[in-house]
């Protein structure tokens, strides 16, 4: 937590749990109407996919392919780091049509404008002096395609890192790619864990933004051949949504199961997910 004396111009506003859970019982639902599964690809050399970051204060800054984001950020958080607050920067505009969103970490930032980037630096900031909160950077900025190169990631961020001098930063990347089934899959990969205080040597914002944005790049060609693969073994599921076609059609597929004696399986691929 930061010193007395620093507590106003770096607090983070206030986070409301209670409104944090029951948006979640929404985020849970409407995810599994939308897509087949969420999966998190596996870390090099076996290790585990999440990275360990335990005790640290924690930027995940991220590529921006589809208007989804923000909600699989929350889900994956809520699964792999259920005692983390999630705080992001959103536009402003958008905010300012759900402004209970502000309560569960959502912090409005004007778009291309000084007092936005003021605001962006000093939450990120504050982010950084609490060990408790995972702050989520959509780096690009902007909807990309998720096969664009390089990733071009703003250069606030890298202002961020450089300011913040302190706790880790982790690229994660996003896909949603279709399978083998009606809906998507929600593909994730994180890359390799930095601890910014130990840079080889002091980077200033510029220097930053081009090792964050070659550790993006390098992260998303590592999920984008694991999601050409098409391999479900290459991920650990987080969380199961529907499967199969509809109800009509997986009604007669079920009694042709039944009349041969055979176990029902609705998705297509035959995949058993929890």
């Amino acid at each position: 937590m930061p010193p007395p004396d620093d507590l106003h111009e770096h607090e983070l506003p206030a986070f409301s749990r209670q409104l944090n859970g029951w948006f979640m019982l929404y985020v849970r639902r409407f995810f599994r109407r939308h897509f087949h599964a969420l999966r998190v690809l596996g870390g090099e050399n076996g290790k585990r996919g999440t990275p360990d970051i335990a005790g640290e204060p924690v930027i995940f800054y991220t590529n921006h392919p589809g208007w989804w984001d923000p909600l699989v950020f929350l889900l994956l958080a809520g699964k792999c780091y259920p005692d983390r607050l999630s705080y992001g920067p959103i536009d402003a505009t958008a905010l300012g049509k759900y402004r209970f969103m502000e309560r569960i970490g959502f912090l409005g930032i004007e778009r291309d404008s000084r007092r936005g980037a003021t605001r962006f630096l000093r939450m990120a900031k504050a982010a950084s002096l609490r060990r408790d909160v995972i702050f989520w950077i959509t780096s690009q900025g902007a909807f990309a395609d998720p096969r664009t190169r390089p990733p071009a990631i703003r250069p606030g961020v890298g202002h961020a890192v450089a300011s913040s001098g302190r706790g880790l930063i982790v690229p994660v990347a996003v896909e949603y790619p279709f399978w083998s089934e009606r809906l998507p899959e929600a593909l994730v990969a994180f890359g390799p864990t930095m601890r910014i205080a130990d840079a080889d040597q002091a980077r200033d914002a510029k220097e930053w933004t081009a090792v964050l944005e070659a550790a993006l790049t390098a992260t998303q060609d590592r999920l984008a051949e694991a999601a050409i693969r098409r391999d479900p073994h290459a991920f650990t599921v987080l969380t199961s949504g529907n499967v199969g076609v509809g109800w009509v059609y997986d009604s007669l597929r079920r009694c042709r199961a039944w009349w041969r004696g055979e176990r029902f399986d609705a998705s297509h691929g035959g995949e058993r997910l929890r």
